[in-house]
């Protein structure tokens, strides 16, 4: 799509379907996997401001796949906080509510970045 418009200046441009299917969706968009983020990261550019990847980046440090996933921050509650932490940034909610949730969700704000960790 790029290089198409790229090489036809004078033409309208066309849009992914990407950006059709997800532009009359409001607010952010969070991809989650067990792979890595930059799996998600791909279509980032079609997404501008709205993608929020979170990924494991890795395996072999937990046992199953639910201390994976916490581990990683890429279990539900993980999800949510980075959700609600992008509806505060775009003044849709109180950023109070975010942290009311990091809260409730017993997340340890202070825990080393898992991927350095």
């Amino acid at each position: 799509m790029d290089r198409w418009n790229r090489l036809h200046p004078l033409e309208a441009p066309r849009r992914p379907y990407l950006n059709t299917v997800l532009d009359p969706a409001e607010g952010p968009i969070v991809a989650a996997t067990d792979y890595m983020k930059i799996v998600p990261d791909q279509i980032a550019p079609w997404l501008p401001g709205r993608l929020v990847s979170l990924g494991t980046d890795g395996f072999g440090r937990s046992d199953n796949r639910s201390h994976l996933r916490r581990f990683f921050e890429v279990d539900a509650e993980f999800m949510a906080v980075a959700a609600l932490h992008q509806l505060s940034l775009r003044g849709k909610i109180p950023t109070a509510q975010v942290a009311q949730a990091i809260r409730d969700f017993d997340l340890d704000p202070e825990k080393a970045n898992p991927a350095t960790a």
